[in-house]
């Protein structure tokens, strides 16, 4: 069971990176995630065991805020190298705003309500309704590790968005914005950010417990969809560039490694502390 308190089956896997995955695991639990398994010796394993004999939670809270962190800090210098090297320097600012005046020029009634519904699909009040939901299910069926991705893959990625418009002020795009929001916080898109970690995220979990190529193929075709759909959305209705919609892309991809960090060193310090009462 993919929780805190009670371990995953591990066995011996090889995986060469953060989004590798373990076979899938055989222990008859429906709800089983082999995604959240730490592989023996690897780098999730080894920030548990530097941690010493820190409770499970702990050591989840830590991965995720030095995560933060890095996230952070990855988030603000790219939004600086857009900000003064792609838009100041090299002069995209206009090639990135044409983006926005093409797509303003072809605007509808009908495309403006899809974008609405786009931008409701990749923020509130769609994401957190579905996560609070999927987070709910999981913690009633005590399989916290699960929820803990869930529910903290949207929380980190939001954050990141926050604390990059605290030192990146970029305005939106020079067209006749549909929404009421602050015109220098446009690097990076949230929305964009918040529909890949969720997900996509989510996607990754499921695809991990699949055998099926075909099945895999389709729900991450539906994911990327619905990440385009978004990002369309965004733009169309003027609060975003495209190289602020490829920022989110990037910070979506990293709360997605970072939550299955945390929740596999959070796996190995619960193997730790089951393996201790056990021997009390």
């Amino acid at each position: 069971m993919t929780s805190f308190g009670q371990p995953s089956h591990t066995g011996q896997v090889r995986r060469s990176s953060a989004f590798a995955t373990p076979p899938r695991a055989r222990t008859g639990d429906r709800w089983e995630v082999p995604a959240l398994v730490a592989r023996p010796g690897g780098a999730a394993e080894r920030f548990a065991r530097s941690l010493g004999h820190r409770h499970p939670a702990a050591v989840f809270f830590a991965a995720v805020l030095l995560g933060l962190i890095a996230m952070a800090a990855l988030s603000v210098a790219l939004g600086w190298i857009v900000l003064h090297v792609l838009v100041g320097s090299l002069g995209l600012g206009g090639t990135d705003n044409s983006v926005n005046v093409d797509l303003a020029r072809e605007r509808t009634g009908t495309l403006t309500d899809l974008s609405a519904i786009g931008s409701a699909v990749g923020g509130a009040p769609v994401l957190p309704i579905l996560v609070g939901l999927i987070g709910i299910a999981c913690a009633v069926t005590k399989h916290w590790r699960l929820a803990a991705f869930v529910v903290f893959v949207l929380v980190i990625e939001s954050a990141t968005y926050r604390i990059t418009t605290l030192f990146i002020h970029r305005d939106r795009p020079g067209v006749h914005r549909l929404e009421n929001l602050p015109v220098d916080a446009s690097f990076p898109s949230g929305h964009t950010a918040a529909s890949v970690a969720v997900y996509s995220g989510l996607v990754y979990l499921i695809a991990s417990r699949l055998t099926s190529s075909a099945t895999r193929a389709v729900l991450w075709t539906l994911a990327v969809v619905l990440t385009t759909f978004v990002a369309l959305s965004r733009m169309y209705r003027g609060m975003h560039h495209p190289l602020d919609v490829a920022g989110g892309i990037v910070v979506g991809i990293c709360a997605i490694a970072v939550m299955l960090f945390a929740c596999r060193a959070a796996g190995v310090a619960a193997e730790a502390w089951k393996g201790a009462r056990q021997r009390a």
